[in-house]
């Protein structure tokens, strides 16, 4: 049955049923946060609740051009484009997608919206964004290096990507001892729940989405193989797993692409 499963229609299916069902990264941000940012008054997360520095992102962002990659649900994209930026929100989930149409008809915001699979952004030309946003999101994509290239693609020189992902550690520990408080060390690395026998996948996930860990060596070495210039990182333990007592859950990576390269 493992190996039937599409992990792009199967998650396309998972995250709009999480949308249903009131995931805490589906939920819009309100008009008070678009009119503070719209005054200048903004942050958006790429891990866990932790803002994102304000000097990752262009010192002015109005005008610039801002791709939020895997990254619908009504929040990053809405913002940034009340702070002034042009902003295009693509997503695997239509629902989530959704999230960001229903801000901006709220609020009188520009986005566009684009459905699709993340490893695949050639509705983009080449050069074409200044700033890639990617919140932790690439766990659920089978393969990084796909991924990495177009954005490099889509990037203009001197244009940063932005990405938050988990830590691959967080994978060796049993799905059901964690929500037990309880750290079991049950799966090698790298890992995928795809591969779980299908009894336990549906166990210690339901219907939810198919996760991958990736190595740090995919994660960071993919985006510098990619031709990235790697400028900041920095690290935030898990908002929501016990995790969080012995090691940080969550990365983030600024990367830029090098002026020169195209």
């Amino acid at each position: 049955m493992a190996e039937e499963l599409d992990p792009v229609a199967h998650n396309r299916a998972a995250w709009d049923q999480l949308v249903d069902n009131d995931n805490e990264w589906s939920r819009p941000v309100g008009s008070d946060v678009i009119a503070r940012a719209r005054a200048g008054d903004w942050s958006v997360v790429l891990i866990g609740y932790e803002p994102t520095p304000r000097d990752w992102f262009p010192a002015d962002l109005d005008g610039s051009d801002v791709l939020c990659l895997a990254s619908g649900g009504g929040q990053q994209g809405p913002v940034l484009a009340a702070a002034g930026a042009n902003v295009t929100v693509f997503d695997n989930s239509p629902k989530q997608l959704a999230r960001d149409e229903e801000v901006a008809a709220r609020d009188g915001l520009e986005i566009r919206t684009m459905l699709g699979d993340m490893r695949n952004l050639s509705a983009f030309d080449k050069e074409s964004f200044d700033v890639v946003l990617n919140p932790v999101s690439n766990v659920f994509c089978p393969d990084l290096a796909p991924v990495w290239a177009e954005c490099f693609r889509v990037l203009r020189p001197g244009g940063a990507l932005l990405v938050g992902f988990m830590n691959p550690d967080i994978y060796m520990f049993d799905e059901n001892a964690l929500d037990r408080r309880e750290l079991v060390v049950a799966h090698r690395l790298p890992y995928s729940s795809l591969d779980l026998p299908e009894a336990e996948r549906e166990r210690a996930y339901g219907d939810g989405p198919i996760e991958y860990s990736h190595s740090l060596t995919t994660q960071i070495g993919g985006q510098l193989l990619a031709g990235f210039s790697l400028t900041h990182l920095v690290e935030a333990p898990h908002h929501a797993d016990v995790t969080a007592e012995h090691l940080p859950g969550y990365i983030a990576t600024r990367a830029v692409k090098p002026v020169g390269r195209n």
